[in-house]
């Protein structure tokens, strides 16, 4: 649940889905296996040869009307919506950022997690790290 890596766009072009994976893989390093939705971004060239020939990470892809393959990220961003979008609506583009730039420090380090035995996130992913060296 810990969340490696965030950004906002008013368009999500498949350049700057590349580049939020760049700084995620960057600063944590790279997965084994990056999933998407099927969306143009995702599908595109400019995305696909990135991840697949670049990372040579192996990219997987909900099918069709499967919409909980990404029930993680889904189950994330209505978190946030709820708990900070819709209770203080930013004023501009830079206010967003901001909040959720503030949030996501909250969700991974501070906010206590049911589904992980009311641990924060990043005691989790550091543990796992911890078991994995």
């Amino acid at each position: 649940r810990f969340v490696v890596g965030w950004s906002i766009s008013n368009t999500m072009e498949a350049e700057w889905c590349v580049q939020v994976v760049d700084e995620a893989i960057t600063m944590y390093g790279k997965p084994e296996i990056i999933n998407t939705d099927q969306g143009s971004q995702f599908s595109s060239e400019i995305f696909t040869k990135a991840i697949t020939k670049k990372h040579k990470i192996r990219l997987s892809m909900d099918g069709k009307g499967r919409a909980i393959d990404n029930v993680f990220i889904e189950r994330l961003w209505r978190t946030v919506k709820y708990e900070k979008v819709y209770l203080m609506p930013p004023r501009d583009g830079e206010h967003l950022y901001l909040m959720l730039n503030d949030y996501f420090h909250y969700y991974n380090y501070k906010r206590r997690h049911s589904s992980l035995n009311d641990y924060h996130p990043a005691t989790i992913y550091k543990t796992k790290l911890k078991v994995a060296a």
